[in-house]
């Protein structure tokens, strides 16, 4: 066995990319995985956009590269379009983890469809983030609220409403960066985002977002050999 992993992460953006430098990969590394975040890319530009035969491109791609390497994929549950494998049965799901389990297998099943003599049964693991990345960020209250520079209370209420962070849903009105641009004007993804998540720490997330613990604890099976 090898004594480390490496992991490429197609990210759908700017901000999930910092997010996996900055939190991520140095979480992981000591543990002997080591995980680099690429953006999706089109011609002309990356992030932004997440149609499947576009993010299917680079799937390919990066499983060609080299045979030892895995790959994963990080994009938002809002932000994927009707074309996406699993998204028509995950919308009939009443629950968060139901949506993610039925896009999630939807998509490892079509890579594996088209990409299986690469061997993306072993080497690929879908991440589709519920509904938002900014939904993360509601596992500190706390620190959330003393980012924003709003009263604690505003995001507890929130918290009371949906329940765990990775429940607050994706309507256009009410989706996690609605509700935090609607809590704070000044919020950016970027920026506010990020210095949100560091304030919140790796750990605490993974123990409020099960959805996105249960990514990181497949990612972690890898270098015990498991996967």
């Amino acid at each position: 066995m090898n004594k480390f992993v490496e992991v490429v992460v197609l990210v759908e953006g700017k901000t999930e990319q910092i997010f996996i430098l900055d939190l991520v990969a140095p979480y992981l590394a000591p543990r002997g995985i080591y995980m680099t975040p690429i953006q999706i890319s089109k011609p002309g530009q990356k992030g932004g956009d997440v149609k499947f035969p576009r993010v299917q491109n680079d799937i390919g791609m990066h499983l060609k590269q080299r045979p030892d390497t895995y790959l994963t994929l990080f994009v938002d549950y809002y932000g994927i379009n009707a074309e996406w494998p699993g998204l028509t049965r995950a919308k009939k799901e009443a629950t968060p983890a139901g949506k993610a389990a039925q896009v999630n297998a939807a998509t490892r099943s079509k890579v594996n469809d088209l990409f299986g003599d690469l061997g993306s049964d072993r080497r690929f693991i879908p991440y589709i983030a519920m509904y938002e990345f900014e939904a993360l960020l509601f596992s500190g209250p706390g620190q959330l609220a003393e980012q924003l520079q709003v009263p604690r209370g505003n995001i507890d209420k929130i918290l009371e409403q949906c329940g765990e962070p990775e429940s607050i849903n994706e309507s256009q009105h009410t989706a996690p960066s609605k509700r935090l641009v609607k809590l704070a004007s000044q919020f950016k993804k970027t920026s506010t985002g990020i210095a949100v998540a560091r304030a919140i720490g790796l750990p605490r997330i993974r123990e409020r977002c099960p959805i996105f613990n249960g990514w990181l604890t497949e990612i972690d099976a890898l270098k015990a050999g498991r996967k």
